[in-house]
């Protein structure tokens, strides 16, 4: 049985995997980092000998129990079962958010809202904003999910703001790359009391985070950024995942724009 083999954490893990929840839901829930859910869940597979969510449910729910495998053949199948559901995961928000850009008409809301939120689930990161930028070293935070409220007031005020070179967003625009914020306290800037980098890490509660350029051609429009409050920088992996948010992004407020224009004209010529 099941609860033989695992402890009553796992237990508990396996359960909420197998019900459907995500790494962020069962974090949230018991208070811990979602990595170290999907540390469980490698435990969990090697020690049951399965290889999917579905035999993990049926494992959970009595079905007859496979032999189990302590070697280190066993501990490859159940990191490759787990990276294969990650994958499986990442092509599905990639399939949804096609698909809302294909029938959003132009509504930039919407479509943003669902690849910040696709972003968020996917990346382990608790908010995120989208800023316009409006050149001369100015931004605009127009699109948030997950936003500390006291963050999302003091952005509000600002509007279109001017930010310092030594920002994430400064960096950002200079050198159009990503920029990866291990912690966001530990910086010379924090520690100079810049207002943005004040406000992100005080308003926000934000410790590492990861910038990255949103771009038309060549022309920077705006930057993708997003948010985890405790200090675990994004790995290669969540920075190129973001990429791709982003570049969604775009594609999305430009169809938008694009949508915006051809109503006008059309209005006109009525």
């Amino acid at each position: 049985m099941p609860q033989d083999a695992l402890t009553p954490r796992e237990i508990e893990i396996a359960s909420a995997y197998a019900q459907g929840d995500t790494y962020s839901a069962i974090a949230t829930r018991l208070g811990i980092a979602p990595t170290t859910v999907r540390t469980h869940l490698a435990t969990i597979y090697r020690k049951l000998g399965v290889s999917s969510k579905l035999e993990l449910h049926a494992q959970l729910i009595g079905a007859s129990k496979p032999s189990l495998d302590t070697t280190d053949y066993a501990a490859v199948i159940s990191e490759l079962a787990l990276s294969l559901e990650e994958a499986l995961c990442r092509e599905r928000a990639m399939g949804e958010v096609l698909r809302i850009i294909s029938r959003s008409q132009g509504d930039a809301d919407e479509v943003v809202a669902a690849i910040l939120g696709h972003a968020l689930e996917l990346c382990e990161a608790e908010f995120g904003i989208l800023f316009d930028y409006h050149g001369q070293a100015r931004f605009e935070a127009t699109h948030d999910r997950g936003i500390p409220a006291a963050f999302r007031d003091w952005l509000d005020v600002q509007g279109i703001f001017a930010f310092a070179s030594a920002t994430g967003l400064g960096r950002v625009a200079a050198s159009q790359m990503p920029v990866n914020i291990f912690d966001v306290r530990a910086e010379e800037i924090f520690r100079g009391e810049d207002p943005l980098r004040w406000a992100t890490a005080h308003l926000g509660g934000a410790r590492s985070f990861v910038a990255i350029p949103m771009l038309a051609g060549d022309r920077l429009v705006g930057a993708f950024t997003i948010y985890r409050q405790n200090v675990r920088p994004f790995s290669e992996t969540a920075v190129a995942l973001a990429q791709t948010f982003a570049d969604q992004s775009v594609i999305a407020l430009e169809n938008a724009r694009l949508f915006s224009s051809l109503k006008s004209a059309n209005t006109a010529n009525e």
